[in-house]
């Protein structure tokens, strides 16, 4: 595609846009063959000619291959984007947010987003703009949000106010990333924590959840969950407005990311909820939930599983549900391992350490083959491993062995 009269440029994106918007293989024919750098170049067009070209952009961004060539367009393209969303029609501010959440993944993007006032575009977007770029521009928005070095930016803006707004009154994309941009804002920071509280953002979050109509949209509230639990104070909030219920809700669901999460949020709900918390997620029946999951898919699974029950196993009501499961002990050995590799070892060391009050246990454990392990984990220096070891050791005179 070569830059010629201004006529011949409109017709040639025209037939570019047609050619994108029909399949995704023509999108990477068309990278192939340079597109990216001209389509680059004219976006310093009349408004017209930049409006279809960030139309292409985004298209563009969509794709795999696209999107690799876009980023090595660097800051120039990301000024243009920029500039786009302060100046732009309402279909072009869409379709920049678009590419933007493609771009916006790299922590240097990020910080040039940021540091050229993207930001504060983006969140009057959420406020003010048509519910299709609502969406996309809370989606840019949460990909910035993970990024600790720009999360000063947020605080500057009022975000969390604004994000929560969108998350009570948008479209269910914006809520969705709302959501998800909110989780990542206070994900280390308690006194975020505090404001979204403040703002009202529990009641937000339950009505998020109970009104998502894909299990998949939940991933988001349940991570939001679990980071304002990690404060003690509203941990008992949440308890209080029933989140103990919802989250063990999903701990069974055939959705992946969602298990992994919501265990992730039982842990730190038991861990900063007490004892109190403890037993009443055990008398909700999430214990058997938590077992099945040690046993799962990947060692992410594994390990969430591993987490929730090192602090549930706290509580001996938990104990004795888990006691009652055959699973369980031997599920939690196996993650003892050292050949299982990604995966805390400290926290299965954890859940049996709990159990070795118990003969019978001591004695599940050393048939599963945990002396061997724990031997290895202790010339590791993993936390808890020596004191399982002194407690298996009281096992040798069973004339149990494990085997590896």
């Amino acid at each position: 595609m070569q830059i010629g009269s201004p006529e011949s440029r409109a017709t040639a994106i025209d037939s570019l846009l047609s050619l994108l918007n029909e399949d995704d293989k023509n999108v990477t024919i068309a990278v192939a063959q340079g597109v990216v750098p001209v389509l680059v170049r004219l976006l310093d067009s009349s408004s017209d000619m930049k409006e279809k070209t960030v139309a292409a952009i985004s298209r563009v961004s969509t794709v795999e291959s696209g999107k690799n060539n876009l980023l090595a367009e660097g800051l120039l393209l990301l000024n243009h984007l920029v500039r786009v969303l302060d100046s732009g029609s309402g279909l072009a501010i869409e379709k920049a947010c678009i590419a933007l959440q493609a771009l916006s993944l790299s922590r240097d993007n990020a910080r040039a987003i940021g540091s050229r006032g993207g930001i504060s575009s983006l969140l009057g977007i959420c406020q003010g703009g048509t519910p299709g770029s609502q969406g996309y521009a809370a989606a840019v928005l949460r990909n910035l949000a993970k990024f600790n070095e720009i999360k000063e930016n947020f605080v500057e803006e009022n975000a969390v106010v604004v994000l929560l707004g969108l998350a009570s009154s948008g479209t269910g994309l914006a809520r969705e990333n709302a959501i998800g941009c909110v989780a990542n804002i206070i994900s280390e920071d308690e006194s975020m924590r505090v404001l979204a509280v403040k703002e009202g953002g529990v009641e937000c979050l339950k009505n998020y959840w109970d009104s998502v109509t894909m299990i998949q949209s939940l991933e988001v509230g349940v991570e939001m969950l679990r980071y304002l639990a990690m404060t003690g104070p509203i941990d008992e909030v949440l308890v209080g407005e029933g989140f103990v219920g919802r989250v063990i809700g999903v701990l069974n669901c055939d959705v992946l990311t969602v298990r992994i999460a919501a265990a992730r949020a039982v842990y730190a709900m038991g861990l900063n909820g007490g004892n109190k918390t403890r037993k009443e997620m055990g008398e909700c029946g999430c214990v058997p939930f938590l077992i099945k999951m040690l046993d799962g898919k990947g060692v992410e699974e594994k390990e969430s599983a591993a987490m929730a029950l090192s602090v549930l196993l706290q509580h001996p009501f938990n104990r004795r549900v888990f006691r009652k499961d055959e699973r369980g002990i031997v599920s939690a050995v196996h993650l003892l391992n050292p050949a299982l590799v990604n995966l805390d070892k400290k926290y299965p060391v954890l859940v049996l350490v709990s159990l070795l009050h118990s003969k019978t246990c001591r004695k599940q454990m050393v048939a599963a083959g945990a002396f061997v392990y724990t031997e290895k984990l202790v010339e590791l220096d993993v936390p808890g491993s020596k004191k399982l070891l002194d407690g298996l050791g009281r096992g040798k005179i069973w004339g149990v062995f494990a085997r590896p």
